[in-house]
């Protein structure tokens, strides 16, 4: 195990460094079309771009910003380099959890490790995962400064990570895996939204590993991977702004406090309760529930990185869309409301009348 696990770790290296390689050598050297530029500016000077805004990858990129020292002319070349090297790490995240599964499916017990399925196994990690890289979405992201990029990589790493908890889950203390994923997750949403599809398969990776497989069982599991999904994408990303919009109208308005003394009151209330949750139950040692619930405190933990568009907008940067420097602008930032309402089940359609017109003024592009 030990001998396949050094060539499983060197071969997964080894691609890494190809991807990588490639990745560098055909990036972009300026900004590119689109939202990349946007993304370089607001990293370079922790500006507020578009909603729902992307503060974990403007984090992300400003370090990589500083890179390139005092010659401003580099700094777009690092913010596509940090796309590539994401990408990258990508790719070795998903040779290995290509070679995890290959592993599980040829692999019976340790005897069947012969120098055959070794070779195999690697075979179809280095296919799979080289496929990907020379794919032409994926690559066309991997060398421009956009979140998808860093996006992919919070997906193959909470993958990958959970099934390192699968190889370790009858072990003592397994359950850190599932708070790192949970943390990760949170980051994420810092990043792209996309990262919170893989909810689904993780809950799927849980089930078969715990419990016996059923039909009914794969419909229970993938009811409570929707509703994982939907209470983050529902419950804690616009409703953690809107309570603390309730308790700061209430403070100003009611109590007459000064501004943001609602919002601090509430984070202070919400944390101190959630740290209070998660010892209560340590202490009773109520192991599931624990877990459930310092998975909830790490993602909102990774979630408060949103906290810096706050902070930022309130020093008034030169870019600063929407201006959430308060927590009812930060509510409508989050919800994009700007944006509108999209027609997926019902309302306008692309022939629809015409309903009411306006003369405007000429508008000169």
């Amino acid at each position: 195990m030990k001998k396949y696990a050094l060539i499983n770790n060197i071969t997964g290296w080894v691609i890494f460094a190809i991807a990588a390689v490639v990745y560098l050598l055909t990036m972009e050297p300026t900004a590119s079309f689109w939202d990349p530029g946007e993304f370089i500016a607001t990293a370079m000077k922790q500006q507020i771009g578009h909603p729902p805004g992307a503060p974990f990858f403007m984090i992300m990129g400003r370090f990589f910003t500083l890179l390139a020292g005092n010659d401003l002319s580099k700094v777009a070349v690092c913010m596509n380099a940090m796309s590539a090297l994401a990408s990258a790490f990508t790719i070795l995240f998903l040779f290995w959890s290509i070679t995890h599964l290959a592993r599980k499916i040829l692999i019976k017990e340790e005897n069947d490790l012969s120098a055959g399925n070794i070779i195999v196994m690697m075979a179809a990690g280095m296919v799979g995962a080289l496929a990907y890289t020379f794919s032409d979405s994926f690559w066309f992201s991997a060398v421009e400064a956009e979140v998808y990029a860093t996006s992919s990589l919070f997906t193959a790493l909470v993958f990958w990570l959970m099934l390192k908890w699968e190889e370790a889950a009858d072990k003592p203390h397994s359950h850190r895996w599932l708070i790192l994923i949970a943390f990760l997750m949170g980051l994420s949403i810092g990043v792209h939204l996309l990262n919170l599809l893989a909810i689904p398969a993780l809950v799927f990776i849980y089930y078969f590993k715990k419990y016996t497989v059923s039909r009914w069982g794969i419909v229970k599991a993938l009811g409570v991977s929707i509703l994982i999904l939907g209470a983050i994408l529902y419950v804690i990303i616009p409703g953690i702004p809107w309570l603390a919009s309730i308790f700061e109208l209430i403070f100003i308005n009611g109590f007459g406090l000064p501004f943001n003394s609602g919002l601090i009151f509430y984070v202070v209330l919400l944390s101190a309760l959630t740290i209070w949750l998660v010892w209560l139950t340590y202490q009773k040692k109520m192991v599931g529930l624990n877990t459930i619930l310092t998975g909830v405190a790490v993602i909102l933990l990774g979630y408060f990185s949103y906290g810096m568009i706050v902070i930022r907008s309130a020093a008034n940067p030169p870019l600063n869309e929407n201006n959430p420097s308060n927590v009812f602008s930060l509510l409508s930032y989050l919800n994009r409301d700007q944006y509108g309402d999209r027609p997926l089940f019902k309302g306008q359609f692309y022939n629809a009348p015409l309903v009411e017109s306006k003369q405007g003024k000429a508008i000169y592009t």
